[in-house]
């Protein structure tokens, strides 16, 4: 059974920065497509990034040079490290098994002053 605990949001000032974590159970971080989307009020839910088995990352054009994925192995945990975040990364941020489509719970990212 496949459970992931994204955690790791918050409030922060534009500028900011966070670092989202989802640990994983039941599959292997390490060699599993991955990806974390996000979802703004009455918005529809949005791809942030993805990672293929190999390790392969993929940004949206909205965060392309300020969030990066990354992977602990040991740790079976995947994360998203968000630089010089702005208002509108505001939203509940979801991380996801591709090929089982198994999702976390979600983050709540609040970017305001």
């Amino acid at each position: 059974q496949v459970q992931l605990v994204e955690s790791g949001g918050g409030l922060v000032q534009p500028g900011g920065s966070l670092k989202l974590s989802c640990a994983a159970s039941g599959i292997a971080v390490g060699i599993e497509p991955m990806a974390w989307y996000r979802q703004a009020p009455g918005q529809q839910r949005e791809l942030v990034a993805n990672i293929t088995y190999i390790g392969r990352t993929t940004y949206a054009d909205s965060v392309k040079g300020r969030f990066s994925l990354l992977r602990d192995v040991a740790k079976n945990t995947l994360y998203l490290q968000m630089n010089r975040l702005k208002p509108e990364d505001t939203a509940v941020y979801y991380c996801t098994v591709l090929a089982t489509n198994d999702w976390g719970q979600g983050t709540q990212v609040t970017v305001s002053s």
